[in-house]
């Protein structure tokens, strides 16, 4: 414990405000800081303060200069306050509940949980007796905030181009420094934001904070199109708005002891966790079996220039992590037309259930670039099947891995989500519409539509959601962001050595694409598995990175300085190193000796 002098002499408090559309409910959260202290060890404190387990994940980014270039002009004619952090962990009003009991909290990582309101617990709760938040209920920030209007929605920014993407990405903290080291001013805003997407240990019981930041973020990426998805899929995104919304409204569900509804998202959160981790499950026998193989008749496509597209049908078999296809059935015991080892490759969904279209992209890395084949299944079941196949395969893993058949699970639950429902429960639910459908979709979406119409539609995709409990909801729309193509991709426009034009490095957590910046066409693909080591010449801030079988690229960043890379690349395989196994205690030296780096 520091006395009173050491506080006035080498340590000062920070005030970090959350922002809630009625000014009434911000909280403001307090945290004595040092000079010494850097950003890492501010985050730290800071997500424990609030109840969010798992630091390493997130951080602080300082927004572009677009990101508020719209909302200026609109902010000259509007009477009524406009909300400027729209991406910031906001939270809607909820009944204040008794104050949290310090004497549930251990020193470790370890979760814990009030038990008479479910509050997720922090370990630091111990540690800061004195915060503001022992005083109060933390579980605010466990609720959604209210629907934004059309209006809201249409002066935020979008970006409409990878260019414009990777500007979103240009203002990553370095966790290494402080706030004054890196120019940040008194009253300056910063974002708190999941910059790494791997959400290790999900669980409803002691991470609802974590849950519904996590549902905000992935909301506000579909809203703005932040991330890529089909009217298809943003009509079931904006289902499970609609839904989440509602029961975010109604008291009798504000309880997180809820026993029942644990208990009802336990599974979809185990595969959920899975398929967001590339993780396994806790029987270990399927794995130690002979590995299975799928073999089917599917249709092939390989886009050439100045033929039309047309699939032809092969015997297909899948095995250990390759496909291989013959003419028919009979074949099979002989040569294949072709063996393509998907190890490594781009999986990508092509999928319209209403028009019956069930297709996979695979985009297989070669010594030129990228091998593009096209995959046509008859129906969601078989679909289903090969697509895990291929998702698990492109990880180095096979069918025998337990996580195959929750993969398979997920991929047909989001499929029956998009199903089409009867007109007359529409029809019916319309006379009593009680939202505004603008609030549940991008602005470019709703201006497709007539208001009807569009309303017609998403009841039509919420009769497929309409009895899930809030905390499944929110959990089917993480796993529904992330199974878009575009999911855990953060850009950076760059110039690689040797090239004569920019291009795009797409950083995701198990590996690097090359992106074509004009067309936004994959060019190569290289996995952090395959690194051998990565380094930073500070001089002409340049990252270059050693793979196996002597392939070296070497890349200067354009749209942001080297190091915010840099720390991405040393952050995630810093993440992939975590074991539920091992004591949760985070292991920051190691964090900071994968990210620092030296300048």
């Amino acid at each position: 414990m520091l006395s009173s002098s050491d506080f006035a002499s080498a340590s000062w408090e920070l005030v970090i405000q959350v922002d809630h559309p009625n000014e009434e409910e911000q909280k403001d959260v307090t945290l004595r800081v040092s000079g010494d202290l850097h950003i890492g060890g501010v985050m730290l404190k800071l997500v424990e303060q609030i109840n969010i387990r798992r630091a390493e994940e997130v951080s602080l980014l300082k927004p572009s200069g677009e990101y508020f270039k719209k909302k200026k002009r609109k902010e000259k004619n509007n009477k009524e306050p406009i909300i400027e952090d729209i991406l910031s962990l906001e939270c809607s009003p909820t009944n204040s509940g008794p104050p949290v009991s310090p004497g549930l909290y251990s020193r470790t990582m370890t979760p814990t949980y009030d038990p008479i309101n479910g509050t997720p617990a922090s370990s630091t709760m111990t540690w800061f007796s004195d915060s503001p938040l022992t005083e109060q209920n933390c579980s605010i920030l466990a609720f959604s905030q209210p629907p934004q209007s059309p209006e809201a929605l249409a002066d935020m920014y979008q970006p409409r181009s990878l260019v414009d993407k990777a500007k979103l990405n240009t203002g990553w903290l370095d966790s290494s420094r402080s706030l004054m080291e890196q120019g940040i001013q008194e009253d300056e805003q910063l974002l708190l934001r999941f910059k790494y997407y791997t959400f290790f240990d999900l669980n409803p019981k002691y991470d609802a904070v974590r849950i519904n930041q996590l549902y905000e973020q992935a909301r506000w990426a579909i809203l703005l199109e932040e991330i890529d998805c089909t009217e298809e899929e943003m009509l079931i995104f904006a289902a499970l708005q609609y839904h989440i919304s509602k029961l975010s409204l109604s008291t009798e569900i504000q309880d997180f002891t809820n026993e029942s509804e644990v208990d009802e998202v336990e599974a979809a959160l185990s595969n959920l966790e899975v398929t967001l981790e590339g993780g396994k499950a806790d029987n270990t026998l399927e794995d130690i079996t002979d590995i299975p193989k799928l073999a089917d008749n599917l249709r092939l496509f390989r886009p050439k220039k100045l033929i039309l597209k047309a699939f032809k049908q092969y015997w297909f078999v899948f095995k250990d992590t390759s496909i291989a296809y013959f003419k028919n059935k009979e074949l099979e015991q002989g040569e294949p037309v072709e063996k393509l080892n998907l190890r490594g490759c781009e999986v990508v969904p092509d999928v319209n259930v209403s028009g019956r279209k069930f297709g996979i992209k695979l985009l297989i890395p070669v010594a030129d670039g990228m091998n593009e084949v096209y995959l046509r299944c008859d129906h969601e079941s078989q679909y289903a099947q090969w697509m895990a196949a291929c998702i698990l395969a492109s990880k180095g893993k096979t069918m025998a891995d337990s996580s195959y058949q929750p993969e398979v699970l997920n991929i047909l639950s989001f499929l029956r989500m998009k199903n089409r429902n009867s007109a007359s429960q529409v029809a019916s639910s319309l006379e009593n519409m009680d939202m505004n459908p603008e609030c549940f979709v991008s602005p470019r979406c709703a201006k497709k539509h007539k208001s009807k119409q569009l309303a017609a539609r998403i009841l039509e995709a919420h009769q497929n959601v309409a009895q899930m409990p809030l905390v499944e909801a929110k959990l089917r729309f993480i796993q529904a962001w992330q199974s878009l193509p575009e999911f855990g991709l953060t850009y950076y426009l760059v110039r690689f050595k040797g090239s004569k034009k920019d291009d795009i490095l797409g950083v995701s957590y198990n590996r690097l694409i090359r992106i074509d910046a004009t067309t936004g066409i994959p060019i190569t693909t290289w996995r952090f598995t395959n690194m051998k080591q990565w380094n930073v010449n500070w001089e002409i801030r340049q990252v270059a990175i050693e793979f196996d079988q002597n392939v070296s690229i070497a890349f200067t960043c354009l749209s942001a300085d080297c190091k915010v890379v840099h720390e991405y690349i040393g952050g995630y395989i810093f993440l992939s190193t975590r074991s539920k196994d091992q004591n949760e205690t985070l292991d920051e030296d190691l964090f900071h000796k994968l990210t620092g780096g030296q300048e």
